[in-house]
């Protein structure tokens, strides 16, 4: 289990929403594009540092980060064994080729789910979902409504999970929970959806009742503070994502997905 929310003592923790996701795509952005493990793994270093300021501790970082390490490894398998065959044939077997060509583009695919993904989970580990809709808002301009709307709906998916586990005991208390696993899921997912929608109902009656969606500018409790730690994070990430490049077209790796292959 996660540990719970502590303080956070993080340099990076109190960076507006907004940076963290903005230094985030910087970064994936080149490796997204090319297909070589030089640029993932020169960008996946200069990430620890950011990782390391985070404001994450230890076991919480390897618990969140875990799916990567478990996913990574297994995506580069499968395609070191299924992968598109070319220079040497080291091994085969049924359906099974090992080549130079399936292991290097393994090693480039983990390397890039590695680079990519640990540095956002990293960063979005400390982002509270209201911070990020007012940065989404004041300083993204994106529409009013929709921030607010898609921010009331992710609030209330920890309902959903309480919902669903009084459905089952309300089914259990009643005894028909005992048999036909199948027709009871079904049914407890009809009920579930029906709940969901008269709550959204009811979501979106009192969020117009209160203003939300008026045609007239509307005023924030909280203020989207932007400054100097954030400025120096998106450089760091259009940094990372620079130097990335530029080692491996230096080093005759880059090999851009959309473009001919080496």
């Amino acid at each position: 289990m996660i540990p719970a929310t502590r303080a956070r003592s993080g340099f990076l923790v109190g960076a507006n929403p907004v940076a963290k996701l903005g230094a985030g795509l910087l970064i994936a952005l080149p490796l997204i594009l090319t297909v070589d493990w030089v640029s993932a793994v020169t960008a996946l270093v200069l990430e620890v540092p950011l990782m390391l300021a985070a404001g994450l501790g230890w076991r919480e970082f390897w618990l969140r980060t875990s799916p990567v390490w478990i996913g990574a490894p297994l995506t580069g398998l499968t395609i070191a064994l299924y992968g598109q065959a070319s220079g040497a044939i080291l091994f085969e077997w049924l359906f099974v080729r090992i080549s130079e060509g399936s292991l290097a583009l393994a090693l480039a695919a983990m390397f890039r789910i590695m680079a990519i993904a640990l540095p956002g989970i990293a960063l979005f580990a400390t982002v509270d979902p209201t911070d990020l809709a007012d940065g989404l808002s004041q300083r993204v301009r994106l529409p009013t409504r929709f921030v607010l709307g898609a921010l009331g709906g992710l609030r209330l998916v920890g309902l959903l999970v309480d919902d669903w586990r009084e459905l089952a005991v309300a089914r259990r208390a009643r005894g028909v929970a005992d048999a036909g696993r199948l027709r009871r899921l079904l049914g407890m997912a009809f009920a579930l959806i029906v709940l969901a929608i008269r709550r959204g109902s009811t979501l979106a009656t009192s969020m117009e009742a209160r203003g939300f969606g008026a045609p007239t500018p509307r005023t924030w409790a909280r203020p989207s503070r932007w400054g100097a730690l954030e400025w120096a994070l998106l450089v760091a990430g259009a940094a990372i994502s620079a130097i990335a490049v530029t080692v491996s077209v230096a080093t005759g790796s880059w090999n851009v997905i959309l473009g001919p292959a080496d």
